[in-house]
């Protein structure tokens, strides 16, 4: 998007638009958590489409409930995932959104297998080692499989915190799943899941 625009919901804000722009105009101290998902720099073009749908017996397509819905394409988009240089794209963007944490602040940065090991280096000497909490890897299962090579089936996402001894981390708002050997824990554990 080439202009800004901000839409409220209940009290939050969503700022549409580059964050170099956006970013300095917002508040300082102002956000606990900072989820960035950049692009991957796969060399792959993205392309997107927004559509908008109205329920409509007449409608295209069967949606929510089996109701027919009519569908129009609303705005298509697109870019290509491909930088010359990574980093001296990402890291200004990294660096404008700090000064937005509180200093229980968390941020949390989503790449693959590409870029995720230069990233963690920039970030290291951007933000210091220590402020390096742990990797969140999320596996998944979908997709070819290489008979090549192992499958890259997961991304990683790199938690960092403002301050390394005050931040924020609820383990009980984690979800839970259920012990895969359950007779090897005692009952609350089984009945709380891990």
């Amino acid at each position: 998007m080439t202009k800004q625009e901000t839409t409220s919901i209940t009290g939050n804000r969503i700022h549409h638009g580059d964050n170099l722009t956006v970013l300095p105009k917002l508040e300082p101290n102002s956000v606990r958590l900072i989820y960035i998902d950049p692009p991957f720099n796969t060399g792959i073009h993205r392309h997107g489409l927004r559509l908008k749908t109205k329920r409509n017996s007449e409608g295209d397509r069967t949606g929510f409930g089996g109701h027919r819905y009519h569908t129009e394409i609303e705005r298509s988009h697109g870019y290509a995932d491909q930088f010359d240089d990574y980093l001296g794209f990402l890291m200004p963007r990294i660096e404008a959104s700090l000064p937005l944490l509180t200093s229980d602040g968390s941020l949390l940065v989503h790449l693959d297998h590409n870029q995720v090991h230069y990233v963690k280096v920039a970030l290291d000497q951007l933000l210091g080692q220590d402020h390096f909490m742990n990797e969140v890897i999320w596996a998944y299962d979908f997709g070819g499989r290489s008979k090549k090579r192992w499958p890259a089936k997961h991304d990683t996402i790199l938690w960092y915190t403002c301050n390394p001894k005050d931040y924020v981390f609820d383990i009980e708002a984690v979800d839970r799943i259920p012990y895969m050997a359950p007779g090897l824990v005692g009952a609350e554990k089984v009945a709380r899941g891990k």
